[in-house]
């Protein structure tokens, strides 16, 4: 049975999910109607996932969904921001309704889960592709940007690093995970949680801050170009998940320190904060039952350098992900 473009917007996603009572119009008009709260600042993230770059062409559909919208409100998160809506551009090679109904439970189960409601968007035909526009708030003035960091700072990361990496590489056969690692790592890449009450608790704390979605070294080089400063990182410091423990025998150290440092899609937060705070990030990470591990400090200069726990400089062989790289 055919299935028109409207007829896929209004059983997958007119009216399904949260409906906030700060959305005055929402699907249904040529354009949505909002309103701001009183002393706030509006922010707005958008990304973008594609076939075979973002997600495997196998891809469970709920994961895509999940994860287009986890990635936006990660950028959301790093801005100290409270996700409020969110527009959708879907482009899709052939009306699939088992597919739509997997992409739409998956969207609207996180959205869900964090207040957000769909408010409008496009579908079109075309290669699988899918694009999320989230729009937060924030009281004015009180946005964290990357700008902020300052010579002292410390630089600490949320979670564990590598992971969606380790996962990717299982993927394509380069280990066999072990036991439940499997199945974590998976849930890693296809289907992260953006760290959205960190940022909001970290909004009075944090100086700089970024998610980490390219990888800790090119994220964290963005802090550092904003703000002027240099960093200094300790690679021993980084923190791993029980499965990229697992995965070091097979692997090496090296092998899993690269991971951690650049493979990027884990949508942590990277952030810097001054000494005298350590002890109220102690008390925030663990109230939110979140890992937070200091992993360096911020000094002048411009350079990010890695060092072992000794001093000796490790070189790290590559920087982060880059769509254009080698293009």
């Amino acid at each position: 049975m055919s299935v028109s473009e409207f007829e896929i917007i209004r059983r997958f996603f007119a009216g399904k999910g949260p409906q906030r009572r700060d959305v005055v119009r929402g699907i249904g008009d040529d354009a949505a109607v909002l309103r701001v709260p009183e002393g706030h600042e509006l922010v707005v993230s958008l990304d973008t996932l594609v076939k075979g770059v973002h997600f495997p062409d196998n891809a469970p559909p709920a994961a895509v969904g999940h994860k287009a919208l986890a990635v936006n409100l990660s950028d959301l998160a790093a801005m100290g921001a409270e996700p409020a809506w969110i527009t959708l551009g879907l482009t899709l090679p052939e009306r699939d309704i088992a597919w739509l109904e997997g992409f739409s439970a998956g969207l609207f189960g996180l959205a869900g889960t964090h207040g957000v409601q769909l408010i409008g968007g496009d579908t079109t035909r075309g290669p699988l592709t899918v694009t999320v526009q989230a729009h937060g708030f924030v009281p004015r003035g009180a946005a964290c940007y990357r700008g902020a960091a300052r010579v002292g700072d410390d630089v600490y990361v949320t979670g564990t690093l590598g992971d969606a990496g380790l996962a990717l590489l299982a993927l394509n056969g380069g280990f066999r995970a072990e036991g439940g690692h499997g199945g974590y790592l998976r849930a890693r890449l296809e289907r992260p949680a953006p760290r959205v009450a960190a940022g909001l608790a970290l909004r009075d704390i944090a100086h700089g801050m970024v998610d980490v979605s390219d990888g800790l070294l090119a994220d964290l080089g963005h802090i550092l170009a904003a703000s002027g400063v240099g960093a200094r990182i300790e690679v021993e410091r980084l923190p791993f998940s029980d499965a990229m423990l697992a995965a070091r025998a097979e692997l090496g150290e090296r092998h899993c320190m690269e991971l951690a440092l650049s493979a990027g899609d884990d949508y942590e937060l990277c952030f810097t904060a001054p000494p005298a705070r350590r002890g109220e990030i102690e008390r925030v990470f663990s109230a939110l039952d979140c890992r937070c591990t200091r992993v360096g400090v911020i000094g002048p200069g411009s350079r990010l350098v890695c060092v072992w726990g000794d001093g000796r400089a490790y070189r790290p062989a590559r920087r982060g992900y880059d769509h254009f790289a080698g293009g």
